[in-house]
């Protein structure tokens, strides 16, 4: 059984930073690429960032420079760190998890955390 289990969210104040965490399992972790996506009351899930399997990250523009990616393949997790958080921020954030099997996508999502940027 797969599972992509999200932790870290929580209320902070602007200006702050938190860590998510993105705990797999069920699958061959180091061969997925993962993504951290949000969605905001009212607006459509967007991507945030993005890692590879070898470890190339992307961005979207509105967090480059405040929020970093990472992972660790030997706890089957991905990480999002978030500094200088603004409450535009505010939003559930998903954990995703895909990758291409001789032309099938194999796509996973966890259940979300919720970050609310607030003072």
């Amino acid at each position: 059984q797969v599972q992509l289990v999200e932790s870290g969210g929580g209320l902070v104040q602007p200006g702050e930073s938190l860590r998510l965490s993105c705990a797999a399992s069920g699958i061959s972790f180091d061969r997925y690429a993962m993504a951290w996506y949000r969605q905001a009351p009212g607006k459509q899930r967007e991507l945030v960032a993005s890692i590879t399997s070898d470890g190339t990250t992307n961005y979207a523009d509105f967090v480059k420079g405040r929020f970093t990616i990472s992972r660790d393949n030997a706890k089957n997790t991905v990480y999002l760190q978030m500094n200088s958080l603004k409450p535009e921020d505010t939003a559930v954030y998903y954990c995703s998890g895909n990758r291409n099997v001789l032309g099938r996508l194999l796509n996973y999502w966890g259940q979300g955390t919720q970050v609310t940027v607030s003072s």
